[in-house]
């Protein structure tokens, strides 16, 4: 999220092997030095035109909610289900040594690589779907914000940021995740959606180096959903789409036998939230979630269909 305080919100060596090889197939899905970049709430040539062909026909609309519906199902359901944004508001502060803290440090330091590879993968994949490839200076700009990404070394547990994760612009080494949104995210997949979010504001910098891909999917996103989803918005809404398909690549790279949507479920399932508003920078949680289903279809048929 970019304003002041951009906030948001044992396989062995057989797997390690097969892991590599799927990640380095690059699995994605068919500004000042002082700001913060943080995860939550409160034309150019190249750039995808929508036109009236994208809007979604009824039954397709229909879809879109039941598979947001099965997130938030999913999140009840399940032992690591994320805890909903609004819910880690209302909770008491949570010291760094808690067991509950210093699990989900542990989790995201791990992961931060992994994460940081699968964001690369899906930044291209998305340069690629919306033709930002071909537009004048765009190949530096990606190179620029890889570089970025790659540099980022370290998750810092802090007791004030709660509920939210934020990268000093400063020293944008570092992700720093509130001890409460870390024992709000139990599992692999909602750490990696959190991370990979912060990733890309990273990636974009003072330099907007991502300003074209945020513009194209918010544009894109608009007409799919009828709202103006523009600037600041658009950029939030590209690091949680992002964040859902590095980990839906994640899924990919290491089966289990969860069910694929408990496992989706993970990325999205914080913004299962009872209160659910908006901001001029943000649309609402639950609003997120439908956007990305909008952009990404196929995410929807496998949350309804379970394939």
């Amino acid at each position: 999220m970019r304003s002041n305080r951009r906030n948001i919100g044992h396989f062995g060596v057989l797997y390690g092997i097969a892991l590599s090889i799927l990640l380095m197939a690059a699995i994605v899905l068919p500004r000042s030095a002082s700001e913060v970049l943080g995860q939550r709430r409160p034309s150019r040539s190249g750039i995808l035109t929508s036109h009236s062909r994208d809007r979604f026909s009824r039954e397709a609309r229909e879809m879109v909610e039941v598979a947001s519906e099965t997130v938030c199902n999913e999140r009840v359901r399940d032992p690591k289900g994320s805890v909903p944004i609004d819910d880690m508001q209302a909770r008491p502060s949570l010291p760094v040594d808690s067991p509950e803290a210093v699990a989900g440090a542990q989790r995201a330091q791990r992961l931060l690589p992994l994460a940081e590879r699968l964001v690369v993968a899906s930044l291209k994949q998305l340069s690629r779907d919306y033709n930002l490839n071909r537009t004048r200076g765009y190949d530096l700009k990606i190179q620029r914000a890889v570089a970025r990404v790659e540099a980022v070394r370290d998750v810092r547990p802090d007791v004030d940021s709660r509920d939210n994760a934020s990268v000093l612009m400063k020293n944008p080494r570092t992700i720093i995740f509130g001890t409460i949104f870390l024992a709000g995210l139990p599992s692999d997949e909602g750490i990696i959606s959190v991370l990979s979010h912060e990733l890309v504001h990273i990636a974009d910098g003072s330099q907007d180096n991502l300003k074209l891909l945020f513009r194209a999917v918010g544009n894109r996103a608009s007409v799919l959903m009828d709202l103006k989803i523009r600037d600041q918005r658009a950029e939030e809404l590209t690091c949680d789409m992002v964040g859902t398909l590095a980990t839906r690549s994640y899924v990919s790279a290491t089966p289990t036998y969860e069910a694929l949507p408990q496992r989706i479920s993970r990325s999205l399932e914080h913004n299962c939230v009872d209160t659910d508003e908006g901001d001029e920078d943000h649309l609402s949680p639950r609003d997120t979630i439908r956007a990305i289903l909008f952009l990404k279809p196929a995410l929807t048929r496998e949350l309804v269909y379970g394939r």
